[in-house]
């Protein structure tokens, strides 16, 4: 069982963006390997680079408004022995590199990191344009690229050091808002590892990201109904955790599965994949609902667009309907 922050439910829990655990993790990595590089297009602040940027200059490179280049770039300083870590918003990288990345990066097994922040309509008022919603879809297609999606900003700064000691091309996915710290410097973190939050029986949610935190908000609620709710936190949507999640449908047979990001191709698919090929149980897919996003504050886009506590549990009470109706 992984430890778990003991105000979760409460409202003053602490708040931190995914996107500061990144920085901080640079800093404990580039620490250890004098060959972590960090490149990125002109948004240093906002991807939380600058600290990183002032303390190693030399390893530091600002491509510009350039991010085809920059993937380029990168793909070049990885096939020298340089670890780089590309940083841009999801929108651009992968969204606007994705030809770089797939030929450069992922055919050449090329060692390169993608950091892709500003995801999800928590970035709320800079609109749908900035609101990168479908950068999971178009990464775990990607053959030899491992995705990941921490849950908040302690898992971030684990997975910025994991990834970066590990062999490989990955894409890892930070938020722009603060979000509620779900785990503590003592929880697990294992690329390719799913970790049950919370155990249960009689239905599992499986999520990915920040928004985890209202699945185990309404899973504690649940209870109040008599329905035992299993919790998992599915940060690594490729390579998927098989394992874990098979067991987790045969033991609670209905299935809901959680992100911010769209219900088609995401964290959602990726578990109805596993699922139709080895145990097919009912599921639930709370996400975004094949929509762009738009300008207003992070809570109220999730209210809005049903990533809320309260449409994940009646995506609950569905799956179980449904579950007792076969």
């Amino acid at each position: 069982m992984t430890y778990l922050n003991p105000k979760i439910g409460n409202s003053d829990i602490e708040q931190e963006p995914t996107r500061k655990g990144y920085g901080l993790g640079l800093l404990d990595l580039a620490a250890i390997d004098e060959n972590v590089v960090v490149l990125t297009a002109d948004l240093a602040e906002s991807t939380m680079v600058l600290d990183f940027a002032k303390k190693y200059p030399e390893r530091f490179v600002e491509c510009g408004v350039a991010e085809q280049n920059m993937m380029g770039v990168a793909a070049g300083l990885a096939l020298y022995g340089k670890v780089p870590f590309v940083s841009s918003y999801a929108t651009f990288s992968p969204g606007r590199n994705w030809d770089q990345l797939r030929v450069s990066v992922c055919y050449s097994m090329a060692n390169v990191k993608i950091a892709g922040a500003h995801t999800g309509v928590t970035v709320g008022p800079d609109g749908a344009t900035h609101q990168a919603l479908e950068d999971v879809a178009i990464t775990r297609v990607l053959p030899n690229l491992t995705v990941v999606v921490p849950c908040d900003a302690l898992e971030a700064r684990k997975a910025t050091v994991a990834l970066g000691k590990m062999a490989g091309p990955a894409y890892f996915r930070l938020g722009r808002s603060k979000t509620p710290i779900i785990t503590t410097n003592s929880s697990s973190f294992t690329v390719g590892k799913a970790e049950v939050f919370k155990d249960g029986s009689d239905v599992v949610i499986i999520g990915s990201g920040p928004v985890l935190y209202n699945a185990l908000v309404a899973a504690a609620e649940m209870e109040k109904e008599n329905v035992s709710c299993m919790v998992i936190n599915n940060h690594t949507i490729k390579p998927i955790d098989s394992e874990t999640i098979i067991e987790a449908a045969k033991k609670c047979k209905a299935v809901v599965t959680v992100e911010e990001h769209q219900t088609m191709a995401g964290c959602g698919s990726a578990v109805c994949e596993v699922l139709a090929q080895n145990f097919p149980v009912p599921v639930e897919m709370v996400g975004m609902p094949n929509s762009f996003g738009e300008s207003g504050q992070p809570e109220e886009l999730i209210e809005k667009y049903c990533m809320g506590i309260k449409s994940i549990k009646a995506a609950i009470r569905k799956v179980i309907s449904r579950k007792n109706s076969k």
